[in-house]
């Protein structure tokens, strides 16, 4: 049974999945290297708890109950010792995720379940970085990991019925809908997601519309919450860019990468986190309208 969750990263889907781990009452440890990202962490977990109670999702009790089980840690080695399960949810680098699973196998217990947050990558050349293939698993959440419904569960090439169904109670324990997938790069909504914000920015680049025409279409033509461009700046242009890459490596030439965003990144235009991607933010992330 799963009690006790270590997540691995504080960024913006790290700290996305302590708070919804912890409010539905899993005993939490958030790790990252950096005590800086943890301070930023802890305070924005606080605001999603705070906006909760405003909107009366939340009573002040179920905040401070959540936050008594939400643990912050700066050693992999002290923030997964006495985990159940450890969710990965570094940035989409495969060498990078290599040397956290490494690490994350030497000191896990025997029966901890590794499951990894990427939007892209395949889980079972992840779990090669183990020896316990059979209990690697990719738990794809969504941003915000707070609103968002869907949790897609993928499964490797050696990943137990015993480990898919370990982690689908799971996460309908957060309170989300799950899908159980085979693995394929991409899996089911990144790979429409990736080709929807790719083309935006083509027809961005071929003067369509405007990147405010462009989202406005796709939310009320197509009933999307998000407009392509909102998304990618939400979730951050590098971080679309690196799945694009990986798609296009892997899956061929519709993933190529349109020349824009690759300027955009190389700008410095990554989204929200940047202040400045395809729209710009202040400096509480609020849009800046034109």
């Amino acid at each position: 049974m799963i009690e006790h969750i270590a997540v691995i990263g504080s960024g913006v889907m790290g700290r996305g999945i302590a708070c919804t781990a912890a409010i539905s009452g899993f005993t939490v440890t958030l790790a990252d290297s950096k005590n800086s990202a943890l301070e930023s962490a802890k305070r924005e977990i606080e605001a999603i708890f705070f906006k909760g109670i405003q909107r009366k999702k939340i009573s002040e009790a179920e905040k401070s109950s959540a936050l008594e089980r939400l643990f912050f840690q700066a050693s992999i080695e002290n923030a997964v010792r006495n985990a159940d399960l450890i969710i990965e949810a570094v940035t989409e680098n495969l060498e990078i995720k290599k040397r956290v699973f490494e690490e994350m196998e030497k000191f896990a217990k025997d029966d901890c379940i590794f499951a990894t947050n990427t939007s892209t990558m395949s889980p079972t050349e992840i779990a090669a970085f183990t020896k316990r293939p059979d209990k690697v698993i990719a738990m794809h959440f969504f941003n915000p990991v707070h609103k968002m419904p869907l949790v897609e569960i993928v499964k490797g090439l050696e990943t137990s019925d015993e480990t898919s169904e370990a982690i689908r109670r799971t996460a309908e324990g957060m309170g989300k809908e799950t899908v159980v997938v085979n693995e394929f790069p991409g899996f089911v909504t990144s790979r429409i997601s990736a080709l929807v914000g790719n083309e935006a920015f083509l027809m961005l680049q071929e003067g369509i519309g405007t990147a405010e025409e462009i989202d406005k279409a796709i939310k009320l033509g197509l009933n999307y919450p998000m407009g392509p461009f909102e998304l990618g700046d939400l979730v951050g242009l590098d971080t679309r860019l690196n799945n694009l890459n990986y798609l296009h490596s892997r899956l061929g030439e519709k993933f190529r990468p349109a020349p824009l965003l690759i300027q955009y990144v190389k700008a410095g235009r990554l989204g929200r986190k940047s202040g400045k991607g395809v729209f710009e933010y202040g400096s509480d992330g609020t849009k800046i309208e034109r």
